[in-house]
């Protein structure tokens, strides 16, 4: 019977592997290629890019109640609508969308989908682990999905380069590996989750872990909207453009992230959130002002490693969630006090974008950056309020991913 049971756990586990890597297919194919569709095909303008952020970050605003509808199934059983869901809004992106309109409404069906799905992989993971192994199981699946989404971004480059494929055959594939997905979880068997299900959880202790938050949810989304923006509008960067930029970022991330790890446990938090906050002073003034120094054809570069350097430091928000670890009152109060800090995440990426756009019609795309190293700034002034590393007593554990 054990043994029986362990073979169902090995099948189980290689299915949600494979899974993985259909969605790290499907983000290859994907996030290279939206913004480009957005200019390419509907010519929308910065305030309509800005605009847009609001109903598709919404469902990830509403995420903790998305998920209280469906707490009569499985941790697996709601990852496999999640998945189909996000598999419609892909395809109908790709294949239902006459107007401008419709991207809104296939876009927002997508991203209940992917908010939905996020917490749950997580959780699914550690439920196939053994004690003390849950750590090298999602370190498998982070490896599995890194290397699919290589194989995307590449199949990108390719297909816009010499086969001049289009959008539309773009998102039906990337819906299919929704699709498939789906599949593999569907196959698994359900089983009691390890980890409890997303709630919020506010405490005046853990203001300063928030106010954090808030300032990660407004740098994330000025970057997020706006960097691709400036490749394409100011730069007319095609979409081979980013997945070539995919790749690199994909490629570098790998060694960064275990280097970066090392350095929030010998240098502590304060130390690497300060750093992280000056470095994003400098991109942003290079994003916003690589045209002005006079570079010629060099100024695309500049841009270039200001993209690849700013998706470097998201892996930085790691630092907030051990920082959190440390100051945390007992371990019950991680997971809801992190679905809190994301939740207001992303009220505050709801907003930004919109106000970014004005900014950039009405003053010019410049001080949509300048806008953005002002927020690195507080950053910077959040940051020196935490305690020194060797002042915290770290006594819980939590993923840095």
């Amino acid at each position: 019977m054990q043994s029986y049971a362990e073979a169902r756990q090995k099948r189980d586990f290689f299915l949600f592997i494979l899974a993985g890597a259909f969605l790290g297919l499907y983000a290859g194919l994907y996030e290279p290629s939206f913004n480009n569709y957005l200019n390419d095909v509907f010519h929308i303008s910065e305030v309509a890019r800005g605009g847009l952020e609001f109903p598709r970050e919404l469902p990830g605003f509403l995420v903790v109640f998305t998920t209280g509808l469906l707490l009569f199934l499985p941790d697996v059983r709601i990852a496999v609508v999640a998945n189909l869901v996000l598999a419609l809004g892909l395809l109908g992106l790709g294949f239902l969308s006459p107007g401008f309109t419709w991207v809104v409404v296939w876009m927002m069906v997508w991203s209940v989908g992917a908010h939905l799905y996020m917490p749950l992989e997580a959780s699914i993971g550690v439920s196939l682990a053994k004690p003390g192994e849950e750590g090298k199981r999602l370190g498998q699946l982070g490896s599995a999905k890194t290397a699919a989404s290589l194989v995307g971004f590449l199949l990108v480059w390719l297909g816009f380069h010499y086969f001049h494929i289009d959008y539309s055959l773009l998102f039906g594939l990337a819906g299919l590996c929704a699709v498939a997905a789906a599949v593999c979880l569907l196959l698994m068997t359900p089983r009691p989750s390890k980890n409890k299900r997303p709630k919020l959880l506010f405490k005046r202790k853990y203001l300063l872990f928030y106010w954090l938050n808030v300032l990660f949810g407004a740098r994330k989304q000025v970057f997020l909207t706006f960097a691709p923006w400036v490749l394409i509008k100011i730069f007319d960067q095609h979409v081979t453009t980013f997945a070539a930029l995919g790749l690199v970022c994909t490629v570098t991330g790998i060694p960064f992230r275990a280097l970066l790890g090392k350095a929030i446990d010998k240098f502590g938090e304060r130390a690497v959130i300060c750093t992280e906050s000056l470095l994003l002073v400098l991109i942003c003034l290079g994003y916003g002002f690589a045209n002005n120094l006079g570079l010629g054809s060099l100024a695309i570069w500049l841009v270039f490693l200001c993209y690849v350097g700013d998706q470097l430091l998201f892996a930085c928000n790691m630092a907030r969630a051990t920082y959190l670890n440390k100051i945390a009152d007992s371990p019950d109060d991680l997971t809801p006090t992190l679905s809190m800090g994301l939740t207001i995440d992303h009220a505050v990426s709801m907003t930004i974008p919109f106000f970014g756009g004005l900014v950039w019609m009405k003053l010019g795309y410049q001080y949509v950056f300048l806008g953005a190293a002002v927020i690195a700034l507080l950053n910077l002034w959040a940051a020196l309020k935490i305690p020194a590393g060797s002042s915290i007593a770290g006594h819980l554990s939590v993923s840095a991913d």
